[in-house]
Parts: structure tokens; sequence; C-alpha cells
């Protein structure tokens, strides 16, 4: 058991469960865009394992009732990556597995970016950048009406390059928002290459440390990490808080992973196939 597993009080069943979990999450994530013929496969592989903590161990949710007033809100600002969001919300009961069949086909509710008629979905995403402005929005709200519910978004490194992320940053240190978590899916590949390469970010930690932001890194596919960051790690009043997920694009499935061309991108027969297959591999090696 390591510290992080101890440090939350987690036991090794749990972990056990949310690894399978998390790996089933990538199958289905492969099952649809493989079946609906379009989707963004390495960024959803990427956030797999950080959705998998938010919604089965962190967030305060009720998927029976989406609209529940109280509930913590999440922003998957990283809308290209929904594969991934429409699989954990499945999963987690706010609808149907069955509706993941009809990903892609017409007039099904689940489009290629989150649009808000599909349960559990806050906001229409996809247009980089504009996730953590509506984050601090909704954290302002729920500062202005005694609420306690906290508001997570989820950003991708490449959105980095958008000026409404920094403004937002600006926005968020500036009305003191402890309720409002961020997070960047640190897998430093966006659609036309290596981040660093397109537009560097680093040092990264030091400009939100700047925009007055406490900042701290976390293994994206280390579960207990991850949760202990998320749920238990103090937090500073008054402090809005940003986490580096540093992550795999493509994450699971060995000739996807570090791979910028299957940013989006869909599998042929034989791929489909061998991706199913080494997935499979995981869950039985999973003890």
């Amino acid at each position: 058991m390591d510290k992080y597993t101890q440090a939350n009080n987690l036991t090794t069943e749990e972990i056990t469960r949310l690894k399978r979990l998390a790996v089933n999450i990538r199958k289905q994530v492969i099952n649809m865009i493989y079946s609906g013929k379009h989707g963004h496969t390495g960024g959803s592989l990427s956030c797999a394992d950080i959705l998998t903590a938010l919604y089965f161990h962190v967030l305060n949710i009720k998927p029976e009732n989406p609209c529940w007033e109280d509930r913590d809100r999440f922003i998957m600002s990283k809308g290209h990556s929904v594969e991934a969001l429409y699989a954990i919300l499945a999963e987690a009961g706010f609808f149907s597995k069955k509706l993941l069949e009809t990903y892609g086909q017409f007039k099904s509710p689940l489009a290629g970016h989150p649009v808000k008629e599909v349960p559990g979905v806050e906001l229409n995403s996809g247009a980089l950048g504009h996730g953590l402005s509506v984050g601090v929005g909704m954290a302002i709200a729920g500062k202005r009406m005694n609420k306690n519910f906290k508001v997570f978004v989820l950003m991708g490194d490449g959105e980095q390059n958008e000026g409404s992320v920094a403004e937002a940053a600006i926005a968020g240190s500036f009305y003191q928002l402890d309720n409002l978590v961020a997070i960047i899916d640190r897998n430093r590949l966006q659609i036309s290459g290596n981040t660093e390469d397109v537009m560097a970010l680093e040092p990264l930690k030091n400009r939100w440390e700047a925009f007055g932001w406490n900042v701290e890194e976390f293994d994206g596919h280390d579960l207990a990490e991850i949760i202990h960051a998320l749920k238990d790690n103090p937090h500073r009043k008054n402090v809005p808080r940003l986490f580096i997920a540093n992550t795999i694009k493509g994450k699971g499935i060995s000739f996807i992973e570090n791979d910028y061309k299957w940013h989006h991108r869909v599998p042929d027969d034989e791929q489909y196939q061998r991706a199913l297959r080494e997935l499979q591999r995981q869950l039985k090696n999973i003890n």
C-alpha cells in the first residue's frame, strides 16, 4: 500500500476497483470512436484516470438528480475529449450505457462535443479557452450564494495557448476563489505536435503561480495520488488551486501513446482489435 492510498484511507480493493474501471472507460472510448467513425482518441485516453478519480471518489454529485443545487460542478473545458466524459457519465449512472452505442449517429444527443442536453454535462464546451472562464463565474456565484460546492475545470495543455485562459486565471485569483479547482491534462501533445514546439508553455507552474494560484503537480495515471491531491490535500484560504496532471497522450494503448497524430483519429479494424486485446490484458493483470 503506497503513501497516497494510506493518506486517503483507501483500501487496496478500492484502488483495484478504480483501476479496472479506468481501463473499462478506455475500452468504451475506443468502442465509441470506432463505431462512431470520429473522435479525439489520444486526449480521451490521457484523462480517463483523472475522470475516474473525480466521478467515483471526489465529486459531490447525485447522478439520479443531475441538477441538484448543491452539487459540485465539473466542466470539461477540453470538450473535444468528450468520449471519455460520456463513458464516465454512463458508468456513474447519469444515463444508460446503451446510449453510448448511438455516439456519432444522426439525432443522437451524444455529439462530438459536450452539450447540456446530456445529463451531467454542465457546459457546451469544445471552443477551447472558455471552460475556466465559465468556471470562474460558477465559483463566484457559489460564493455569493453562500454555497459549499466546488467547481472543477479540466483543461488541455494545448488549450493554454488561448488568451482567455490567462484572463480567467487573473479573475480567479482576484476574486479569491478557493472553491475553484483547475486541472491541466499535461500530456505535452496537441493537434499539431509537441506543445513546446507549437508554443512553449514552460515554466508552466511558475506562470500560474505568478497569476496568484496555488499550484501542484501529480501523476495523472496514479489514482490514489489523484484522489489525494483533489480531495484531501489542504488548500490555502482565498486562493484558487491549479493541478498539473502529468499524463501520457493515448495512455493504455501502445501504438497510440505519445503520438500526436492520434489527437483525432479513428482506428481501422486491425487497430481496433489490437487496442481491445491490449486493454483486456491490462484488466487481467490488475490485482
